[in-house]
């Protein structure tokens, strides 16, 4: 199906006028594609897509975020902000209960906040602004801020900030607690069972807060290796959610025309997700910036979109994407040039030494991009060997900087302090830990631009910060970035209301209800 059709089908899907409202019907049970298996489901030590897919239904954050990213009630039933704009005064829901039937007070939130601070990459950077949490009552949480911090409203997602139980934490080791395994959160779906390779079962909260959510009785998240049966899966009846990413891109036109079936590209707002190559900054070639940069001219992006993606992205321009706040395509740039990548390995006396590639085990499409990574570099000259492994040993081989060059794709997170400066400050550089600065960028001037431009005001300042920010980080390429992605969903039409915030079916199922 040629670019411009597959795109009109998605807009016209997502964007369809809405019928009358229904009232949601009771019971049931929702068949979705996890893809691929989870390494983990607790959300505080792993933050693997597939991990937020799932465990965004098990735990919450003290706040949900609509599809223009304002902050909503979650675990958090209201806020203040101080004049100053440095004091943040959440108000717990009251009646909360984990699953365990354990009341969740300010307790859990003070204990997640520094559980957070040490296993939690992202969260630690979105705290850095924290002066000190205090719980003044049971059902309180002041932030006090070092100084005025305008995203700081946008970190309370379940996938940022999950909120643990204290109770079953406290005095363990947190990497081994048994409860890794069986998690317990407050979200409106509890933790039922783990068929490794078969499925995940998750099953209804009977006492979730929200009377009357949710109103699905299960769902089971269908574990199914082979791209092709994920597919017929979805045709033949098995499964009725298909997750953005979980099939193929090139069956998305084909299943899109199915009978009863309906296509958003909604629910990516909050992520606007980004693919690039970690590049090991440390050692070897790639510690010089001429071979970085030639990396960039080597690789063939535009064909990376039209056919390995079928038109279901942009090519990045630097580490923002488009959608970002402050973002600008007024940066160096590197179109398809293998002439010129030979030039810069030959200046930076590249001599064929192997190089690493780590290609990311999350279906054939990554497969295909892997090795069309490889064919360009191999082109211009350089030695290329593939490495193989699964979704957590890709994970372990990254956090331990065992690699040279590894294939990701990050969330952006709506604000450059919050999904950007992350990958490149120094003082986020922590082995063993993944989607942090993994690739040993060291640039004090940047770690005083993404330092300035979090508390900047007003915004003319801060997007002028962001802007040298981008410019610097397009000549050092401290990563190759790749393409801006598109992950359309594809469900049965008696699926209503999975859709209805900024991460779609991460917490969506809350939400949603079959029409039998």
């Amino acid at each position: 199906m040629p670019k411009r059709v597959l795109l009109g089908l998605l807009l016209a899907c997502g964007l369809a006028a809405p019928a009358l409202a229904q009232e949601p019907k009771t019971g049931g049970v929702i068949n979705a594609v996890i893809q691929p298996e989870p390494p983990g489901l607790m959300l505080a030590q792993v933050q693997n897509g597939p991990t937020q897919m799932v465990s965004g239904n098990i735990f919450e954050g003290l706040l949900r975020y609509s599809p223009k990213l304002e902050p909503q009630p979650e675990l958090a039933e209201s806020w203040s902000v101080s004049e100053d704009a440095k004091t943040y005064t959440f108000k717990l829901r009251k009646g909360v209960t984990w699953h365990d039937g354990k009341p969740f007070t300010a307790a859990d939130v003070l204990f997640s906040i520094e559980m957070l601070k040490q296993t939690h990459a992202r969260a630690r950077t979105n705290l850095a602004q924290v002066d000190k949490v205090e719980a003044p009552d049971a059902h309180t949480v002041v932030f006090t801020l070092k100084q005025p911090f305008g995203p700081f409203l946008g970190i309370f997602e379940v996938g940022s900030m999950p909120m643990v139980p204290k109770h079953l934490y406290e005095g363990t080791d947190w990497k081994t607690n048994a409860y890794n395994n069986a998690p317990i959160g407050t979200g409106p779906f509890m933790f039922r069972e783990w068929q490794k390779g078969s499925f995940i079962r998750l099953v209804k909260n009977p006492n979730y807060y929200e009377k009357g959510k949710p109103y699905l009785d299960e769902i089971y998240w269908q574990i199914i290796p082979d791209a092709a049966a994920r597919s017929v899966a979805y045709e033949t009846g098995k499964v009725d959610v298909l997750p953005g990413g979980s099939v193929e891109n090139f069956d998305v036109p084909r299943l899109s025309k199915l009978k009863d079936t309906c296509v958003t590209g909604a629910g990516w707002e909050f992520f606007s997700p980004l693919a690039w190559l970690w590049l090991n900054n440390r050692q070897g070639p790639l510690a010089d910036k001429r071979v970085r940069q030639a990396i960039m001219y080597a690789i063939d992006r535009d064909f990376a979109k039209d056919v390995i993606w079928n038109g279901l992205g942009k090519v990045a321009t630097g580490p923002s994407a488009s959608t970002i706040k402050y973002y600008t395509d007024d940066v160096k740039k590197y179109p398809y040039d293998p002439a010129k990548a030979k030039a810069l390995l030959k200046e930076a006396g590249y001599k064929g030494e192997k190089i690493r590639l780590l290609p990311l085990a999350y279906g054939e499409t990554w497969q295909r991009w892997g090795e069309a990574v490889k064919q360009n570099l191999q082109d211009v000259g350089m030695t290329i060997e593939t490495i193989a492994t699964d979704v957590a040993g890709g994970n372990q081989k990254i956090g331990d900087w065992d690699y040279d060059i590894a294939f990701t794709y990050l969330y952006q997170y709506g604000d450059p302090a919050l999904g950007v400066g992350r990958n490149y400050i120094s003082s986020n550089i922590a082995k063993g830990q993944v989607f942090n600065n993994v690739e040993g960028y060291s640039n004090p001037e940047i770690d005083k631009l993404f330092a300035d431009g979090a508390v900047a005001t007003p915004d003319s300042k801060r997007k002028e910060i962001y802007e040298k920010a981008q410019k610097i980080l397009v000549e050092d390429v401290p990563v190759a970035w790749m393409l801006e992605l598109q992950f359309p969903t594809i469900t049965r039409c008696k699926v209503k209301n999975l859709i209805t915030t900024g991460i779609g079916v991460n917490d969506g199922f809350k939400d949603a209800w079959l029409d039998k």
